[in-house]
């Protein structure tokens, strides 16, 4: 312990901050200079990882909530060696590797895309979940923390509660979270917002909470080091800070705690940019300099930290020798890849909803997977996801021997877990809810696609015939907001999601059987609540059939010179079966039927693949039970979509197809009208 380098190295990480939003000109000081001293402690004495290779499975891990802070953890990660001058120095700049928010680049450290408030530390819970799963199945050496930090807003979104309930709930003891409380943010101070006990609150969810100077270099010591000692609760580590550490104004008087320093360059506060340098030691003529004597610490540090993990590393290989299958099976589990597995085995019954087959596969895959955590929102019951939970037991304090979180009504918190277990590593994270709760889902949903994690998602009741229930219940809307995703691409240049609805058993085991071996994008699998009559297969197999669908869209029933080709997916399929019958009996034309499960994967195959399915020359119709939005783009601008554009009522699922006019009859009448158009 040396006080003086101590506090020279917080000093840098603050200099380094002001520096980086003042050539940006953007970003947020006032807090990064708050929590320089919190970092400079967690990383210099505790945090654990090898710096020759950042991606070692059992390194301690950092979740960001506060994204706007990501100055903190460039200067921080600078002075470690992980990013160089010129990389600090391009703060926000287009080509540069430190982004405004951060964003996941584990080689450099960042564990997590973080910039809507709340996600950041529920996903390290996420992360602890994880790493208590494996820590049950491996061994007590699995034993590497999440350490998580965020700031005022983050405890204020809502989300936090869902994390924080769970997290205590499950006894968490490997998570410990620093809260820079500086008591300002964005617009106000905090008082103007909420008078919330937050100490109490995170007491009540049952956490371990310790409130300290967040400045005092021994009070966060000693904090850091009773929450590595913790076995029962995960640790809430209240910082108390000052919003702008160190700044001052033109004449040297401290410029400290005002609101104008969060989010914008000081230089554009009352506080002087280069006197604000100068008083925290930094060269005001090259102020993204290391200061020498911390260099010259953190070399050393990165040595030491180096020849640590060494010896975790050596403690690990004795156990491998000692536990071989073990070691097998974990070294299986950490490289993502899939045992074998029998699609074809699930047997079916006829006219089954495809939330029951999805249960099916679920108590398939609870045999045979044995790194996935299931997850449903209180509805375990109803989404069908007790096909697999039948086969285990839910994640408790003091046991993560099962594989099913009971996550509870917290359908955002849910998905942000699965996006952290999904960034641990190891674990496949799989969560359900209805499909019109995905609206609560939303934000994490588009992370899950940014960071190009492989969650599956199982949203049941996909439609307006959830019936009684009514229009709260019934998604109408959703599907055209979920399949904006698959035309939207991530940053490898791919579909940003994968959007699934299978029209019968066999497209529901193949729908599971794309998502699991969709590895780098999250998936959706939408599924009835009511039962759906089985597409007769053509040949002998109709899961071999269904295969098909790998291509997003195929065709279910053709013949030659076909007069029309309808087009659906999910239910409205067994629907254009009825409706073909009637069209080909009582009015002697040609029906051609396709299952678009996905348009997304669909568009991606060949274009002559894509025209035997869906002709460009043939007059084409399309039915689906959401906004006639999902299916336009394929029917193009010559064809017709029959949908809905409303919202629903509460009435039988039965009573709803007959006013809304989802019947073989009265779709075949749509059909024969449109007809008389082409």
């Amino acid at each position: 312990m040396n006080k003086q380098i101590d506090q020279r190295a917080a000093d840098n990480i603050r200099a380094l901050a002001v520096a980086m939003v003042e050539k940006a000109k953007s970003g947020h000081p006032g807090g990064p200079m708050g929590g320089g001293d919190f970092m400079h402690i967690l990383y210099s004495e505790f945090f654990n990882y090898d710096p020759t290779d950042m991606e070692w499975a059992f390194r301690d891990r950092f979740f960001m909530d506060a994204g706007h802070l990501s100055t903190l953890m460039y200067a921080q990660y600078y002075l470690l060696g992980n990013y160089a001058k010129d990389d600090v120095a391009n703060f926000r700049q287009w080509g540069s590797i430190t982004p405004g928010h951060p964003e996941v680049d584990v080689k450099r450290g960042i564990e997590n895309t973080s910039g809507p408030l709340g996600q950041g530390h529920t996903m390290g819970v996420g992360a602890a979940i994880a790493a208590k799963f494996l820590e049950a199945r491996f061994g007590d050496w699995m034993n590497h923390k999440i350490y998580g930090f965020i700031s005022d807003g983050g405890i204020q979104e809502e989300i936090s509660q869902g994390a924080g309930r769970i997290a205590g709930h499950l006894g968490l003891s490997n998570f410990i979270m620093f809260f820079d409380s500086n008591d300002i943010q964005l617009s106000t101070p905090t008082d103007e917002v909420t008078t919330e006990d937050t100490a109490m609150k995170y007491e009540a969810w049952g956490w371990n909470v310790v409130t300290i100077d967040g400045h005092n270099h021994d009070e966060i010591r000693k904090a850091l080091t009773d929450a590595n000692n913790q076995t029962e609760k995960p640790t809430l580590i209240i910082g108390k800070t000052i919003m702008g550490k160190g700044c001052v104004t033109a004449d040297g008087s401290m410029f400290e705690g005002h609101c104008e320093l969060h989010g914008q360059p000081i230089g554009a506060t009352g506080a002087d940019y280069a006197k604000t340098l100068a008083n925290l030691g930094a060269n005001t003529e090259s102020p993204f300099d290391i200061f020498d004597d911390v260099q010259e610490f953190y070399k050393n540090l990165v040595a030491e930290k180096t020849a640590k993990a060494a010896e975790k590393k050596a403690e690990i290989a004795t156990w491998r020798i000692a536990n071989e299958a073990l070691a097998t099976k974990l070294d299986f589990f950490l490289s993502g890849e899939l045992p074998e597995l029998d699609f074809a085995s699930v047997e079916h019954k006829a006219g089954l909803a495809t939330r029951a087959a999805s249960s099916g596969i679920l108590g398939y895959l609870a045999e045979n997977v044995e790194n996935m955590i299931v997850s449903s929102a209180d509805l375990s019951n109803s989404d069908k996801t007790d096909g697999f939970l039948k086969k285990t037991h839910a994640l408790k304090k003091g046991d993560f021997t099962g594989s099913f979180l009971q996550a509870g009504v917290a359908e955002l918190t849910m998905a942000c877990i699965a996006n952290g277990i999904a960034l641990h590593g190891g674990i496949i994270p799989v969560v359900a809810t209805f499909f019109v709760f995905s609206d609560y889902m939303k934000p994490a949903i588009r992370l899950s696609g940014i960071q190009e994690l492989g969650v599956k998602y199982v949203w049941t009741h996909d439609a307006f015939r959830v019936g009684e229930d009514g229009p709260t219940h019934q998604p109408v809307e959703q599907e055209a907001q979920i399949r904006l995703l698959e035309k939207l691409k991530n940053h490898s240049g791919n579909p940003s999601f994968l959007a699934l609805r299978p029209a019968d058993s066999a497209e529901t085991s193949v729908a599971w059987k794309m998502a699991l071996e969709n590895k780098n994008t999250p998936t959706g699998l939408i599924l009835s609540r009511q039962g759906i009559k089985d597409i007769e297969p053509q040949g002998a197999s109709r899961y071999e059939e269904a295969l098909a669908a790998e291509k997003g869209g195929y065709l279910v029933k053709e013949v030659e010179n076909p007069d029309v080709v309808l087009i659906a997916n999910g239910s409205e399929v067994a629907t254009l079966f009825a409706a073909a019958e009637i069209l080909e009996s009582k009015n002697n034309l040609k029906v051609n039927i396709a299952s678009v499960i996905s348009e997304g994967v669909f568009r991606l195959q060949s274009k002559a693949y894509q025209n035997s399915v869906i002709p460009a020359n043939t007059p084409l119709f399309g039915l689906t039970a959401g906004l006639p939005v999902n299916l336009e783009g394929l029917v193009g601008a010559n064809g017709k979509v029959f949908g809905l554009e409303h919202f629903g009522y509460s009435a039988p699922a039965s009573v709803l197809d007959e006013k809304f006019g989802f019947t073989g009859e009265k779709v075949s009448n749509q059909v024969l009208e449109y007809l008389k158009t082409v």
